[in-house]
């Protein structure tokens, strides 16, 4: 993909100094509470977008926040933006662009004049200003939409003049809060293909925080999974969806995940022996996606199936499917069919047989 460039924007020469050849973001991230403790070493090159995802209260905004200037590190902590101490700056000073969960738009100005606020607080020039945020508008596909006030745009157009008074300033830092969680089902679609393509076009490091899986496995390069104020995994995309090392992130990516003891091609997960195609010894995780859970009234017959017993704990729809969950010796979902969910007489309470092939089972060290 070839990346844009943006227009130019004047800007004060990089110092020089040892580390000055140093691209990208290089911190960790200490704050430290009474009830919370954040902890976190965060690497970003430059033209990476990093995700962080993790639970309610693990400390993702808080992150966003030390890095934007706004919650102050406690001791340990530093950030080095392209080679350059970053933390010893107050917020205004900070290279940085910030997109907020609901855009925070002025009210008052149009949108070309959103657009070139930043650059008017730098002491540009009002027309250079305006220009530089008229061709932003144009990249971002909402020249015709210059005049128009934040009301009168929709959650999508909103959405892309944020980020482009975000890149006005022409940050080395882009910092994303939730930026499609305002958007309803449709628009985010759209608009995710679009914010995209417009990071592709982003030279410097990008930071998104994010609860939906979806945003981050589209637009990350890398995720780092925050929980509790540490880092409990990280990785790209596709790795950290194979190989989940938390209920969390398993439960984010839709498998079922558990920690077992493993012998050759089996793991004993308390009382029960799952059989699967690796070999490993050891500590070890095994997972499994719920549409590999086959259910039976009785007990099936001659299959060399992981099989267990389980009681039906509760029953939703999911998607065009039905997640069936599973109480027993281990908890699980299974996902079925609505006619299988008619054939098995499936009601909550009801004892069940549950199966996996082991050709379905995926293991791997803990």
């Amino acid at each position: 993909m070839t990346r844009p460039t943006f227009p130019p924007v004047p800007a004060s020469p990089p110092e020089s100094g040892p580390e000055s050849g140093q691209r990208g973001l290089r911190a960790r991230l200490v704050v430290t509470r009474p009830a919370f403790a954040l902890d976190i070493e965060l690497d970003v090159a430059a033209g990476e977008v990093v995700a962080l995802l993790g639970p309610n209260g693990a400390g993702k905004t808080t992150a966003l926040r030390a890095l934007a200037g706004l919650t102050a590190l406690s001791a340990g902590g530093h950030i080095t933006l392209d080679g350059r101490p970053l933390h010893t700056l107050p917020a205004e000073r900070r290279p940085i662009g910030m997109v907020f969960q609901d855009y925070l738009l002025f009210p008052h100005l149009s949108a070309l004049d959103n657009v070139a606020f930043g650059l008017r607080c730098q002491g540009v020039a009002k027309a250079e200003a305006r220009r530089v945020a008229a061709a932003l508008l144009e990249r971002v596909g909402l020249s015709e939409h210059a005049a128009a006030r934040p009301r009168q745009l929709s959650g999508g157009q909103a959405q892309r003049v944020a980020l482009a008074r975000a890149l006005a300033v022409r940050p080395r830092l882009l910092l994303l809060d939730e930026p499609l969680a305002a958007l309803d089902a449709h628009t985010r679609l759209e608009v995710r293909s679009q914010l995209r393509r417009h990071l592709a076009g982003f030279d410097g490091a990008t930071v998104l925080v994010t609860h939906d899986p979806l945003d981050a496995m589209v637009l990350a390069d890398r995720l780092v999974v925050v929980e509790n104020g540490t880092v409990v995994q990280q990785g790209a995309p596709a790795a950290v969806a194979r190989r989940p090392r938390t209920d969390y992130v398993a439960r984010l990516v839709g498998l079922n995940l558990y920690r077992g003891l493993a012998s050759g091609q089996q793991v004993k997960v308390d009382e029960l022996l799952f059989s699967f195609a690796e070999q490993l010894d050891g500590p070890a995780f095994v997972a499994f996606s719920p549409a590999a859970v086959a259910l039976y009234r009785s007990r099936p017959d001659g299959s060399p199936r992981n099989l267990w017993q389980a009681r039906i704990e509760g029953i939703e729809r999911h998607g065009d499917n039905v997640r069936v969950h599973l109480d027993g010796p281990i908890t699980a979902f299974a996902d079925v069919t609505p006619a299988a969910v008619a054939e098995l007489d499936l009601t909550p309470g009801r004892r069940i047989w549950a199966a996996v092939k082991a050709t379905e089972t995926h293991g791997y060290p803990a």
